[in-house]
């Protein structure tokens, strides 16, 4: 990664790329520190296993009630809602996604209001939520007038967000979603290790001292374990073999597609938290007044980070995601059919149909092992904080684990690709 990094910043063109990454993830970050006009940031000392999460991935914007306090959360659960009513629900939009660039324009803009419209609902929900949490504290003379207009600029800045995130994909590196959750994570990683450090060393006694000493050593061999094993499945690939019916035998007619075993890669997850915040951000506007019927338990209980069961849920959420996405990103009927139109074929299976079919089954096999393996890295540290009382930090560092060595990898791989692409280039030249 680091190699590939210095050779890129060597070409004038992906250093222009590069940069220009960094000066959007500037601008974040510089917004993730701007309160909000009229709230006291300072009230926030209660939290939550939501503000948790949507602080790991806003990058603490929301312990500082910052303009991007809401950060991507609501357009990536738009872009879920979207991509879920193409399937034969909305047959408007299913004309749409059949139309191409056109097509998806269209929906991009659908996409957009649904955001907004998101936004909007979830910026109220969390500014009541965290007002009750805080003892009304937070915002005072909290009244409708004060709602919309805390609505208003926590949704300004999440479709900001989203503009500095288009930007990123149009002229920088990388997705530009996953690179300000990748940039928001790693900014409150110094933070984090610090709270460790200083829970376990500094403020420790003598005698629990070596203990706690050893624990951090065992924590830091199961993280390397565990980002090695992320970093293996994650490149880990099928290749699958292909012929061609147009080129002699003797002059290497058979090659292969790869197809990763994780296809989905990290976007199950940051669907997966995304679409648990936004039930949980509207569970927030009824805290006050319901906090103790048994709906809002449930509900909040199922919704819950710091829960057995709404750990359960998240890793279903994923799982599913998994599944969803992968029949999303490699479509088994248009594979099969540019096969067909290449004049390609899979040794012992038949064109057309027979090949879809094909595709459809290896698909669903690698997509088991991927959720296997996705939900078992986002489960098993949220488990281990609710059993044994660890920092919730802890806990959703599988899922930021997750997302920081799946970005980085993508980034590893775009960046690859650029230089073979101007050694290509060059070459023809």
């Amino acid at each position: 990664m680091l190699t590939t990094l210095r050779n890129a910043l060597k070409v004038k063109e992906i250093r222009k790329k590069i940069l220009f990454t960094l000066l959007i993830l500037f601008i974040y970050r510089l917004g993730a520190q701007i309160t909000v006009p009229g709230v006291d940031a300072a009230a926030l000392t209660k939290s939550s296993s939501l503000v948790s999460l949507l602080d790991t991935v806003s990058g603490g914007s929301l312990s500082n009630y910052s303009l991007f306090s809401m950060g991507v959360s609501p357009f990536i659960t738009a872009q879920i809602v979207i991509q879920l009513l193409q399937m034969d629900i909305v047959p408007k939009f299913v004309e749409w996604s059949k139309q191409g660039e056109v097509g998806r324009r269209k929906l991009n803009q659908a996409t957009r209001w649904l955001t907004i419209l998101l936004a909007f609902v979830q910026s109220i929900g969390i500014t009541a939520g965290l007002n009750y949490l805080s003892g009304s504290a937070l915002v005072e003379n909290l009244s409708v007038q004060t709602y919309i207009v805390l609505g208003i600029i926590l949704t300004g800045g999440t479709m900001l967000l989203t503009w500095l995130g288009d930007q990123i994909t149009d002229k920088g590196i990388g997705n530009g979603v996953s690179m300000i959750i990748f940039a928001g994570i790693i900014a409150r990683l110094p933070q984090g290790v610090y709270e460790l450090f200083n829970d376990n060393i500094i403020n420790a006694t003598n005698s629990e001292r070596p203990m706690n000493i050893v624990w951090m050593v065992v924590l830091l061999v199961a993280v390397l374990f565990i980002v090695y094993w992320v970093t293996f499945v994650q490149q880990a690939n099928r290749k699958v073999p292909i012929q061609y019916t147009r080129r002699a035998a003797s002059g290497g007619s058979e090659s292969y597609l790869p197809l990763k075993v994780n296809v989905s890669g990290v976007i199950p997850v940051i669907f997966a938290s995304s679409f648990i915040i936004t039930p949980s951000t509207i569970l927030m506007f009824f805290q006050e007044n319901h906090s103790q019927d048994s709906w809002y338990q449930t509900l909040s209980n199922i919704f819950s980070m710091q829960t057995t069961t709404g750990s359960i849920v998240y890793t279903v959420l994923i799982i599913l995601f998994t599944f969803f996405y992968a029949f999303v990103q490699v479509n088994p009927e248009k594979l099969a059919e540019n096969l067909q139109k290449q004049g390609a074929y899979i040794p012992s299976v038949w064109p057309g149909k027979e090949t879809e079919k094909y595709f459809s089954g290896l698909l669903m096999r690698l997509s088991t092992v991927g959720s296997v393996f996705l939900g078992a890295v986002a489960l098993l540290p949220q488990l281990a904080a609710n059993i044994w009382g660890l920092p919730q930090s802890i806990g959703l560092g599988g899922t930021s684990l997750l997302i920081v060595v799946g970005v980085a990898l993508e980034t590893s791989r775009q960046l690859d690709g650029l230089m073979m692409k101007r050694q290509y280039v060059g070459f023809i030249r």
